[in-house]
């Protein structure tokens, strides 16, 4: 008997989602960061860095996959300055970014280890990349984790820093 094909559905994110993408972020952290960084990297990192970034839902520019009403992937873009959101990164006045002359930065994407490596992310890039050019964003830019930069690097974007 065949199985039933499931489902899935790309949103924007709400504010009601904030405690499931809370719930998202800690599992994909923990499981897909593992080969990259080491158990206590990762702690701090979900301590300090990593959070659901509220700026970019009431932008209306984060999304999110869902699979029968569990989200199992996230990300968005920014017109704001800010690279990150985490406690730690001061959001001074928040500097809204020109399409003419700055990149939109691709921000804050999260994949269910469950569904890793099943296109969502491609899904979640186009789905930026598209809105931000409408936005009249030319380039787009981020600051990308070890374990995202071969994600990125095959979607066609170059590595320029690395910090440490």
């Amino acid at each position: 008997m065949p199985k039933a094909s499931l489902q899935m559905s790309l949103r924007r994110a709400e504010r009601a989602d904030i405690d499931r993408l809370w719930t998202l972020i800690d599992v994909s952290v923990r499981e897909l960061h593992a080969g990259y960084y080491t158990p206590e990297q990762i702690e701090l990192a979900l301590a300090e860095v990593y959070e659901v970034d509220t700026v970019l839902i009431d932008d209306g520019t984060y999304f999110v996959v869902e699979e029968e009403g569990e989200i199992v992937a996230s990300g968005g873009w920014s017109k704001h300055a800010t690279l990150c959101g985490g406690h730690n990164f001061a959001r001074p006045a928040d500097e809204v970014l020109d399409p003419a002359t700055d990149a939109a930065k691709i921000r804050a994407f999260f994949v269910r280890p469950s569904h890793a490596r099943r296109g969502l992310a491609s899904l979640l890039l186009e789905r930026c990349e598209c809105e931000a050019r409408a936005a009249g964003f030319q380039r787009m830019e981020m600051g990308a984790t070890l374990s995202g930069v071969p994600f990125y690097a095959a979607r066609g974007y170059v590595e320029t820093d690395r910090t440490g």
